[in-house]
Parts: C-alpha cells; sequence; structure tokens
C-alpha cells in the first residue's frame, strides 16, 4: 500500500519515481505557476510535471527553486517531468527541444521526457529521446497519449523501451486493455486528468463512496488511481486543494468498492482521443 506522497514505484531501469505529484496543465506561467509549484513542494510534493506546449516552464522552474530554499532540499529530492511538443520531433528539434525546456526551467537535467502525442516523426523523436538517455542527460523516457498501436510502432524500432505511459485516465475513462499492455511490457501508467477536470465530482457512486470513507470524491479517485497501480498528477493552484488532493495515505479503499468504481468506465474522454488527435494540421 502507498503510504506517503514520498513513495515511489521503480520504473525498468531503477531509476525511483513518485506515485503522487502535482500537474501543471492550464496553470499560468508567472505567479500562479510558481506559487502552486512551491507551495506543493512544501506540503512534501517531490514530483512535478510540466510540458513545453503549456508554457509554463519558466514558472514552474522558479517555482521549483523557491520550494527547495523554503524545504532545504536538494534538486536531487526532487522528480521533475516535461514534455517535448508534436512539432519538435525530428531528431535534431527533439534534441534542441530538451536544450530549451531545460533552459526555461533552469535545470541540468530532468527525471523524465516524454513525446507528448504519438503524431509526426515520433519515431525520430524516440531516437532523440534515446539519445539523450544513453548521453546520461535524462534519467528516464518515455511516451505520453500513445495507444496500443503506437507503442508497437515504437517498439518496432526502439532501442529502449519507454519507462512511462501518461495518458488520460479516470473512472469514466479505465483504459484496462492499454493499461494490461504497459502492465505486461513493464511500462508505469500514469494518469493524467484523474479528475476529469472536475466533472467526476459530482458522480453519485463516488460522493456515496466519498461519505462512506469520510474523504471528499477526489480523494476517492486519487486513492483509486494508486490502488490500480497508476501514478497520478491532478492539477490545481490552491494551497488548501493541493493538501487536500495529497491527503489519500491513512485509508484504503475495498475491493468490493474499488469494483464499483471500475463498473463507471463508459470510455469516455474530456479530452482529444489519441487515434484520432492531429495537432499538426
Amino acid at each position: 500500500m502507498v503510504q506517503s506522497l514520498q513513495d515511489t514505484t521503480v520504473l525498468h531501469n531503477g531509476v525511483k519515481m513518485p506515485w503522487f505529484g502535482l500537474g501543471v496543465f492550464k496553470v499560468q506561467d508567472g505567479d500562479e505557476a510558481v506559487s502552486a509549484v512551491r507551495e506543493a513542494i512544501k506540503q512534501g510534493y517531490r514530483s512535478i510535471d510540466t510540458a513545453a506546449i503549456y508554457k509554463n516552464e519558466e514558472g514552474v522552474g522558479q517555482g521549483i527553486r523557491e520550494g527547495l530554499a523554503a524545504t532545504g532540499l536538494s534538486r536531487e529530492d526532487l522528480f521533475i517531468t516535461s514534455k517535448v511538443w508534436v512539432t519538435d520531433l525530428a531528431y535534431e528539434d527533439a534534441l534542441a527541444a530538451y536544450e530549451a525546456s531545460l533552459q526555461r526551467l533552469g535545470l541540468e537535467y530532468l527525471d523524465l521526457y516524454l513525446i507528448h502525442w504519438a503524431m509526426g516523426t515520433y519515431k525520430e523523436g524516440w531516437r532523440a529521446l534515446e539519445t539523450l538517455y544513453k548521453a546520461g542527460r535524462i534519467r528516464a523516457i518515455g511516451v505520453s497519449n500513445f495507444h496500443i498501436s503506437h507503442m508497437e510502432d515504437l517498439l518496432k524500432d526502439a532501442e529502449i523501451v519507454p519507462m512511462v505511459n501518461q495518458v488520460e485516465y479516470h473512472p469514466h475513462l479505465t483504459q484496462t486493455e492499454l493499461h494490461a499492455y504497459c502492465k505486461d511490457k513493464n511500462i508505469q501508467f500514469e494518469a493524467w486528468s484523474p479528475l476529469k477536470q472536475g466533472v467526476l465530482l459530482d458522480e453519485s457512486t463516488l460522493v456515496e463512496l466519498a461519505n462512506k470513507y469520510n474523504k471528499s470524491t477526489a480523494q476517492i479517485i486519487l486513492r483509486w488511481d494508486l490502488q490500480n497501480g497508476v501514478v497520478t498528477i491532478p492539477k490545481s493552484i490552491k494551497a488548501a486543494r493541493i493538501a487536500e488532493n495529497a491527503d489519500i495515505f491513512d485509508f484504503e479503499i475495498s475491493a468490493e468498492d474499488m469494483a464499483k468504481i471500475d463498473a463507471l468506465n463508459k470510455n469516455e474522454r474530456i479530452g482529444p482521443d489519441p487515434e484520432t488527435a492531429n495537432f499538426l494540421k
């Protein structure tokens, strides 16, 4: 059982990745990003997830520096993720994109770097990530929004199996086949939009369970993620919500109640479908 914010899963290359972190999708660069990241680190979070396309890496980097200063932690205590965008997946472009992300973040390395979507020259982009990884510039590499077909295509030519696949995952989209596939390949499954951007907070079954366990609906969902072996990175900019989201280590959902949550699946997305999305148009 995952017992604290600092608990980790071990990726297939031996790197430890926190089970729980802060996502910053749609967090404004500047004060909003700085304060959310700083607050999360002060509250015990060790994992921060951003992306080049979020346009907030500078603020995230500043928040990291302020969080470290406030806690006395060192950079090595944190696990920082960013992602390369689909327009930068040509080999040289991906290498340059990595350097640009590091510069914006003010960091010397990333713990995890992901290909954001399986579009365009993603296999070439993967080769660039492998190069950076083999050179010791990144501790782990992975993908985001890859379906089984994309994974199979990538693995035909890949030297290194991705360590992580970050996908939309919540009780309305359990992705059981993809999850099982990743588990079989020893690829850590990670959830983005675990609360379905707030849509799930009024779901009656989840509200019932929240009352039963004396927790919030969000806490029930995030605990369900962890008990399913899924790393999760809920987004929040409010200190109280950042704290509440992380207050999920003092209870366990029963197998019967886990099954009730599993049964809420509708294969329904809040974000684009990786099979049909095209950001290159």
